[in-house]
C-alpha cells in the first residue's frame, strides 16, 4: 500500500508532502505521524537516535508530554526525486509555563512507496514571551502556502 505523494516529486507533490507532515504533527497523536514512515525508519531529532515504529511512537509520546500546546509550522525549502528539505518553526509552553519557539531544518527521504524512511532534524530553542507568540494551532486555510518568516 502507497502512502501519496509518492516519489519522485515534484515542487507540487513536495508541498503535499511538507503540508501532510504539518497537519499530522499537528494533531500531537504519535500513532498518526508513526504511521507515515516506514517500519525500519531511522530518525536522529537533536542529539537523540530512534529507530523503528515503536521508538518513534515512544519518542513523539515523551515529545508531547513535555511541549505542551505544541503548534507547528513546516516550509518547503528544496527536493530531489526521493528527498525533501524542509524549514520549520514551532511553538510550546514547558511544564512551568515558559514559552518557546523551536527553528529547525529537517532531511527526509522516502522509500518508492512514499513512506519515510530516514528523518534527521536539527533544532534550536529561543525562549519567548505569551506575547511574541505567533502560532495558535493548526494552519487554518487562509494560510496555506504562506511561507513562515525567519525570527
Amino acid at each position: 500500500m502507497s502512502r501519496p505523494p509518492v516519489p519522485p516529486f515534484t515542487e507540487e507533490t513536495a508541498r503535499q508532502k511538507v503540508q501532510a507532515a504539518e497537519d499530522a504533527w499537528n494533531t500531537r497523536d504519535p500513532e498518526r505521524v508513526a504511521a507515515a514512515y516506514t517500519p525500519d525508519s531511522v530518525w536522529r531529532n537533536r542529539s537523540e537516535f530512534v529507530t523503528g515504529h515503536d521508538e518513534i511512537v515512544a519518542f513523539l509520546t515523551r515529545k508531547w508530554e513535555r511541549e505542551q500546546e505544541y503548534a507547528l509550522r513546516k516550509s518547503l525549502w528544496a527536493f530531489t526525486d526521493d528527498r525533501i528539505a524542509v524549514r520549520f518553526q514551532y511553538e510550546c509552553r514547558d511544564a512551568s509555563g515558559q514559552w518557546w519557539r523551536s527553528y529547525g531544518n529537517e532531511q527526509w527521504e522516502f522509500d518508492a512507496e512514499g513512506y519515510m524512511r530516514r528523518r534527521e532534524a536539527c533544532i534550536n530553542d529561543v525562549p519567548i514571551t505569551a506575547d511574541e507568540r505567533r502560532i495558535f494551532g493548526p494552519r487554518g486555510d487562509d494560510e496555506r502556502d504562506h511561507d513562515i518568516p525567519l525570527r
